[in-house]
């Protein structure tokens, strides 16, 4: 393994090439990743013609430095002006955002980019020596436990709702029953998209989030719009002093972990795998209550969590030839393109392959640090715009982004009527995260439930059949159990702090 692994830092180092193909594939991902809309996958997507006629370990290194760049890149608007460029990186606008109202947009992208290349580096290095065990565990999920999986995700709900749990669990519900909009996942009829064809595969999930997150934040700052967006004059985006990272570490470690087991499941992807670790840095937190208004951990545990969610993901994808997620689905064509057939055997009968490229995830790690903080320096002046410029900007950013996906002109109204939705949401003080949560969990718990019942023939039982059953059970228990004790402690809290102010 170890002879494999140092000829694929021969093989990228002694061939420029190889190494320019690592600087590339990260900046264009990045790039890709803060315009919403324009995800990682599409650029793989985009790249996959490019890998034609190129070494297999070539071809593998620019498909994957642009797929680490992509996730790495949807928190760097998200943080600037609370749009996040990728589903996966709504849980780190949560606090990154606040930081930036506070001016410190600076340290939270410092932050950002340092939890992301730690969390790539260290999920790459999982990945290397844990590859056979993570995807043997992940081989005993069946239906029932990844629908219980999903509920977990759901329970963390709880945790990310900020006042109020009952206005988060509702959120969540009314995310859920627009989850179930589009073609029934085991019948095969049509629900709820009155005749719409637009809506046979339900709502377009990068327009909702578009909408949700980004103009409805449109809405709410026109009523502002001569209050600057941050009291920063300027970002200038470094590494955090020593002291911050020490601070930092342990959590940043933690998330990884998780963000790798989690990614290493088909199915959650890298966005449960940012929700999951921000909930748990919440809950271990000595300071919960910092959570949602500035934490640097919140931006830390979700961007760890997201960029060691993705490497995770190449596990089964890699070992098995399922896809952890839709990038990684791209990915296996990717392979197949390249004359490799994804599986046990590809370790076997192309294990130089697999460690060159397992080298240069490595390598783009470190390039990711370097690239982040120097593409975020620039991204970030458009935070000192005034928001009359700024603002129809985004909003125009948002319709391009919404029409790009599947070119239509329908998913811009889907984007507007979810912008509406959020503003209302944000005047009547309930929270939208839950919303996106369950509309990409809605999906997987429904279809896994029903699956799940029909394997056992409508006998609940089956989700009490294993001990990872009984396992996601507790910790969903505790999740909601902790999320409702931590709401109640922070509203006794704020009415205390509005009595010794009055």
């Amino acid at each position: 393994m170890f002879e494999l692994l140092g000829a694929g830092f021969l093989h990228i180092f002694l061939q420029p090439l190889n190494f320019l193909l690592i600087i590339l594939g990260v900046g264009i991902g990045i790039i890709l990743g803060a315009m919403p809309g324009l995800t990682a996958t599409m650029g793989i997507a985009i790249a996959l013609p490019l890998t034609f006629g190129m070494p297999p370990e070539s071809g593998l290194t620019l498909l994957c430095s642009i797929f680490i760049g992509g996730i790495h890149g949807g928190g760097i608007p998200g943080i600037l002006i609370k749009t996040p460029g990728t589903p996966a990186s709504a849980a780190s606008m949560i606090d990154g955002y606040e930081l930036s109202r506070q001016g410190k947009a600076s340290l939270a992208l410092g932050v950002h980019a340092f939890s992301s290349a730690t969390g790539s580096f260290f999920a790459t290095i999982l990945l290397i020596f844990g590859s056979a065990l993570i995807a043997r565990f992940a081989l005993n999920f069946g239906p029932a436990e990844f629908f219980l999986l999903a509920l977990f995700g759901l329970s963390v709900v709880s945790s990310v709702t900020g006042k109020s749990t009952i206005k988060g669990l509702m959120a969540a519900g009314l995310g859920l029953l627009l989850s179930t909009v589009g073609i029934d996942p085991i019948k095969g009829y049509s629900r709820y998209s009155f005749g719409r064809y637009e809506l046979m595969d339900g709502f377009n999930l990068v327009p909702a989030l578009i909408g949700l997150f980004a103009i409805s934040q449109v809405l709410s700052e026109l009523e502002l719009v001569d209050v600057p967006i941050v009291k920063a004059d300027k970002v200038r985006v470094n590494l955090p002093d020593r002291k911050t990272i020490l601070h930092l570490m342990p959590t940043i470690l933690k998330s990884s972990v998780i963000g790798t087991l989690i990614g290493a499941i088909p199915g959650p992807g890298a966005i449960l795998g940012s929700f999951i670790p921000y909930a748990e840095a919440k809950r271990s937190s000595k300071t919960p209550e910092k959570f949602g208004k500035g934490a640097l951990e919140g931006v830390a545990a979700a961007e760890a969590g997201n960029n060691s969610a993705a490497i995770g993901a190449l596990i089964p994808t890699l070992t098995l030839g399922i896809p952890g997620e839709a990038a990684t689905a791209v990915l296996i064509g990717g392979l197949m393109i390249l004359g490799l057939q994804p599986g046990p055997m590809l370790f076997v009968e192309n294990g130089d392959v697999v460690y060159a490229l397992f080298a240069s995830i490595l390598v783009a790690a470190v390039i990711l640090l370097i690239l982040g903080l120097f593409m975020a320096q620039y991204m970030g002046k458009i935070i000192i715009l005034p928001k009359k410029y700024l603002l129809p900007i985004v909003l125009l950013l948002c319709m391009i982004g919404s029409y790009a996906i599947r070119n239509s002109v329908f998913d811009m109204g889907v984007a507007l009527v979810f912008g509406l939705l959020g503003y209302v949401f944000r005047r009547i003080d309930y929270p939208t995260v839950p919303i996106l949560l369950g509309l990409i969990l809605g999906p997987i718990a429904e279809s896994n439930f029903r699956r799940a019942l029909l394997i056992s023939r409508g006998d609940l039982g089956i989700f009490l059949s294993s001990s990872f059953c009984y396992g996601l059970i507790v910790l969903t228990l505790l999740s909601l159990i902790f999320g409702y004790r931590l709401t109640t402690s922070l509203n006794r809290q704020a009415a205390k702090e509005g009595i010794h102010e009055e």
